[in-house]
């Protein structure tokens, strides 16, 4: 099989496995929840779901890809708009395949704590860039994250954390990053994993998501949509579920930044520490990156 190209001729697919968190501190906390997500070559939309039962990317279905719930202006094309984002933050255009991994809107819910956008090169073989794009609940904002690309199969990258997401976590942190390439070959795998540590260098929190590629057929997604109904308010339900447990175990809670006085920003208040590729890091450095797994 050529390396390049699916055995369905399409770069779209759909991924299943599993959503991981563990938290260390100041209570162990921790979960693993299955899930499907939808990888989607933005140059095949939106013919891609034509004559799929109960799909589209043009219009309201069970599982809809709709343009006004990702990056930017809905009467921008989704690819202009996230190549333009990953133009002011890198300095350089991608130019190549931006493929998508999301949660579609299902039975016309959505919700997508992170949505990541791969840009590849022209040759579709290396990432350039990915962009995260995360959104915090109950609040409903969006922050991008850019993590710079790499040759081979794995970025490492370090940034400090600018978007308040959990109202029990404060601002003073820097994520790590581990993100894999996805692979055209059916059952491949795909990791992100992502380790919070403090000001002090030390890990406190970790979450991954470990996916296996699935083709793009009739059947497979009406399958995804019978193994895993209502997907997006199952997600809603898990986040207000996971914070209630965290509340039980008196997990301090901490305020959005915006809702602060002056005198306690410093308490919540986002970390100078600077973002730096992994692959400088120390071999020491290195060695947290190993997959986690539940």
């Amino acid at each position: 099989m050529n390396r390049d190209r699916s055995a369905s001729g399409r770069e779209s697919c759909i991924y299943v496995g599993r959503v991981w968190h563990r938290r260390k501190t100041p209570s162990e906390h921790a979960f693993a929840y299955p899930l499907y997500l939808a990888y989607l070559d933005l140059a095949e939309l939106p013919a891609l779901f034509d004559g799929m039962p109960g799909w589209s990317a043009r219009r309201p279905a069970l599982s809809w890809f709709r343009r006004a719930d990702y990056l930017g202006d809905p009467n921008v094309p989704l690819d202009t708009a996230v190549r333009d984002e990953a133009e002011a933050r890198l300095g350089f255009r991608p130019e190549g395949p931006v493929r998508l991994l999301t949660h579609l809107r299902t039975f016309g819910f959505l919700i997508n704590p992170i949505t990541l956008y791969y840009f590849f090169d022209a040759e579709s073989r290396d990432l350039v860039a990915v962009l995260a794009e995360v959104t915090n609940t109950p609040w409903g904002e969006r922050h991008c994250y850019v993590v710079p690309g790499s040759e081979g199969d794995r970025i490492l990258h370090r940034t400090p954390k600018a978007f308040h997401v959990s109202p029990f976590m404060d601002m003073r942190a820097c994520y790590r990053w581990t993100i894999t390439r996805p692979r055209p070959e059916t059952g491949s795998r795909l990791f992100l994993g992502l380790v919070s540590e403090n000001e002090d260098g030390e890990d406190f929190f970790e979450a991954s998501l470990s996916l296996v590629r699935e083709e793009i057929s009739a059947r497979s997604l009406a399958g995804v949509l019978l193994r895993f109904p209502l997907m997006t308010m199952r997600v809603a339900l898990g986040i207000y579920w996971q914070a209630l447990r965290l509340h039980l175990k008196q997990v301090p809670f901490v305020p959005h930044p915006k809702h602060l006085t002056h005198t306690n920003t410093q308490t919540n208040s986002p970390t100078t520490r600077r973002e730096v590729p992994l692959h400088s890091q120390s071999t020491g450095d290195r060695r947290h990156y190993a997959e986690k797994r539940p």
